[in-house]
């Protein structure tokens, strides 16, 4: 690949191509050589491009003794820069330069860095009569506009050249066709190609790369073809392109036939041809071919520079022979070739893979010294992660240390590698001071790191925290993580027991109710954790909403658990709640730990909640638990909770339960003794009507008292009800079910 044809102009401009190697590896950063490579992101085959024409000439510099008048260019360029294209601008433009020629305008473009206001202030001169454009300008606003895919305006300029009567230069087409290769738009620049007259090879050269960059070898050599028919002499930077383009489309032997077409009309290769030459050889594996293709450029004095070392490194290392690319590299050095940063991200990972971490250790210390920073840190990462592996933390750490001293900037996934091997370890205490300045400089938040961490770094730094009283140093850093999008269940669930356990319930819900709403799953273990919190607080309703929050989870807590929680309920008098919770328990089919029942039980009757405990009974009772009627009803009795009384025994006589018969005579004595005649007479008509006669001692009085109360008509209904069963012996139920639990 040569150099441009020096016949071209001195102010034309050409961007680069793109180079044999791939964007994420060598080829965009290598340092000032010869031949300059350039990438080729979305090609699968990158491979050296052309060299670079000579720089643009700058504007001269202007004395430090001159005016600002002195300089005009250069204040009208940072006006343009500065300020909204206004008349107001124009006439400071105006009042700064009132005469224009060629070198003026054309410094005025090439220091202008907005593309928009470039084009606004050429064509402004031109609609003022300020200035009439020549070919020099028209073409530097042609590469202005092309560099910044401005293509439909430097096309416009281009095609209406004959109209200001201004001649064709091969150089204009030449840069839109580079423009429109760069867009990726083959079509439009084959018909800009089309549109020149007078051809030379430097349009030829210009059409082969954008052609070759998309892969379209046939085209190609159909173009050659016409270009020879035509009498139209190939370079050697003709051929240079043909070699890279050829092997950028994987077709070798149609490149070996360029080679020796090139060869054959006495055009010598070059570095840039070898270089092309030897990296193709690699890429298909031809290593034999391509490292006698290295001896043979030294036998004939060409020079070999750090592309072509740095090419053969990355050869041996794509074929894993990383002896032999040491070897190169201490050729290299001992030439008197200093190494570029592509250099260094070729090699280090090649001795990562051969394990041979000393050299790469070495390696870096030469980098660090010398101050060359990559731009793919992805090195940095493998030798990280490959000496966290051997074992070698210190050495890792080195890595790190040596990215901050080449301000490089560090990501969540360098510190991740460290902490999740500090963790490893055991050395705790180094992996926190990591996670420190992880959380202090906000590192995992930064928007372009490309390595972020991963959970087996931060799950287990977060249970060491967790388990150590370090939860909100934990939650801290987790919500930074959160704000990534990250949602591991492992690490909430962390974070959920480690607030339980440092007796901060409250933070400890909220972290679950984060993990509710985001449909994290949870574990009954954090949840038992969480209410044996509140319960050692004190604080029982609290704990009854954790079990709620449990049962919504799905998770099933033991009989213990509930016991805890409605006993702590019961004894802060929340008798209503602990039912709640004990209603619960019969629902999930919780048999264990029911001893509290009969307490609950007496005293939502004795409160008053009458309906409620009837209502607690009903499920008990379908659920095959029996409560103690002869116990409830003798306590409310004794008690004076005649009414509660009164309601559990028509409970008891609508359901047929059997209960002693001294029961009914305690309802019916406290009934009588309170006065209450008439519910008296109601619950000795049914006692009459479900169980037969009965032997109560005062029921005479009972008959006495409805007579002096003018209730006469129950009393002789009551009376003759007696006779009635008074012939029938009463049913002594007073043995009970055998279904009754005590």
């Amino acid at each position: 690949m040569a150099f441009i044809s020096n016949n071209s102009k001195l102010l034309r401009w050409r961007p680069s191509l793109h180079p044999i190697f791939p964007s994420t590896s060598l080829s965009s950063r290598f340092s000032t050589s010869t031949a300059e490579p350039l990438s080729e992101p979305d090609h699968p085959l990158p491979l050296h491009s052309p060299p670079e024409p000579p720089p643009l000439p700058q504007p001269k510099p202007q004395s430090k003794s001159n005016s600002s008048q002195s300089n005009p260019e250069l204040i009208i360029s940072r006006m343009l820069a500065n300020r909204v294209w206004t008349t107001r601008l124009q006439n400071s433009i105006r009042s700064i330069a009132p005469k224009f020629d060629s070198n003026l305008v054309w410094n005025i473009l090439h220091a202008t860095t907005n593309p928009d206001q470039a084009l606004k202030f050429y064509r402004w001169l031109e609609r003022s009569n300020l200035f009439t454009h020549d070919t020099h300008t028209t073409l530097k606003m042609l590469q202005i506009l092309t560099r910044f895919s401005k293509l439909n305006h430097a096309r416009c300029i281009l095609l209406d050249l004959p109209k200001k009567n201004l001649p064709f230069d091969e150089d204009m087409f030449v840069a839109l066709i580079e423009g429109y290769g760069r867009a990726g738009i083959v079509q439009e620049a084959v018909k800009i190609f089309q549109k020149l007259d007078q051809k030379s090879v430097k349009s030829y050269d210009a059409l082969f790369k954008v052609i070759l960059r998309k892969g379209r070898y046939m085209m190609t050599k159909r173009l050659y073809n016409a270009m020879l028919r035509e009498g139209i002499e190939p370079t050697r930077h003709t051929y240079n392109i043909l070699l890279w383009g050829m092997f950028l489309s994987l077709r070798l032997n149609t490149a070996i036939r360029f080679y020796e077409d090139m060869k054959s009309k006495g055009i010598e290769p070059d570095v840039v041809t070898y270089n092309t030459l030897i990296h193709g050889y690699f890429r298909f594996k031809k290593v034999d071919e391509a490292e006698g293709l290295f001896v043979e450029m030294k036998e004939k004095n060409i020079v070999p520079n750090v592309i072509s070392y740095t090419t053969m490194l990355k050869g041996f290392v794509d074929v894993g022979k990383v002896d032999r690319a040491v070897e190169v590299f201490e050729e290299m050095k001992s030439c008197g070739i200093k190494a570029n940063a592509v250099t260094f991200t070729t090699l280090l990972p090649g001795l990562c893979d051969a394990d041979k971490l000393v050299e790469a250790g070495n390696l870096l210390g030469e980098m660090v010294e010398r101050y060359i920073a990559p731009k793919d840190n992805s090195v940095f990462m493998k030798l990280m992660d490959c000496q966290c592996k051997a074992g070698n933390l210190d050495a890792a750490v080195d890595v790190l240390k040596a990215m901050v001293r080449l301000s490089i900037p560090t990501e969540a996934g360098h510190y991740g590698v460290l902490i999740e091997s500090f963790c490893k370890a055991k050395v705790y205490d180094r992996a926190e001071k990591l996670l420190d300045k992880l959380i202090e400089k906000d590192i995992v938040l930064r928007p372009e790191n490309s390595f972020e961490m991963e959970a087996s770094a931060y799950n287990p730094m977060i249970e060491y925290l967790c388990d150590n009283g370090k939860t909100g140093k934990a939650e801290t850093f987790f919500r930074q993580l959160m704000k990534k999008g990250v949602l591991d269940s492992v690490a909430f669930n962390n974070l959920f027991r480690g607030h339980s356990k440092e007796g901060n319930p409250e933070s400890a819900l909220e972290i679950a109710t984060i993990m509710s709403r985001r449909g994290v799953a949870s574990d009954a273990d954090s949840y038992r954790l969480l209410i044996d919190s509140y319960l050692r607080k004190g604080e029982p309703a609290d704990a009854k909403t954790a079990l709620d929050h449990m049962l919504e989870g799905g998770h099933q807590p033991d009989s213990s658990l509930y016991r805890s929680v409605t006993e702590s309920l019961f004894e802060d008098g929340r008798v209503q709640t602990a039912s709640r919770v004990m209603k619960t328990m019969v629902e999930k089919g919780v048999k264990e730990n029911m001893d509290l029942v009969p307490k609950i039980l007496e005293a939502l009757l004795m409160r008053g909640h009458v309906e409620e405990a009837l209502g607690r009974i009903d499920l008990l009772m379908l659920n095959g638990y029996e409560p103690d009627f002869d116990h409830l009803i003798s306590t409310l009795c004794e008690k004076e909770k005649r009414i509660a009384a009164l309601r559990l025994l028509d409970f008891v006589l609508e359901r047929d339960i059997i209960i002693d018969f001294s029961i009914y005579d305690k309802v019916l004595d406290t009934l009588l003794a309170a006065g209450k005649t008439l519910n008296a007479y109601s619950v000795l008509c049914k006692i009459l009507e479900k169980r037969g006669a009965t032997d109560w001692s005062s029921r005479d009085e009972l008959i006495k008292n409805l007579n002096q109360e003018g209730n006469t008509k129950q009393a002789d209904v009551l009376s003759r009800m007696i006779k009635e069963k008074v012939t029938s012996p009463p049913k002594r139920e007073g043995k009970k079910k055998a279904s009754r639990v005590a």
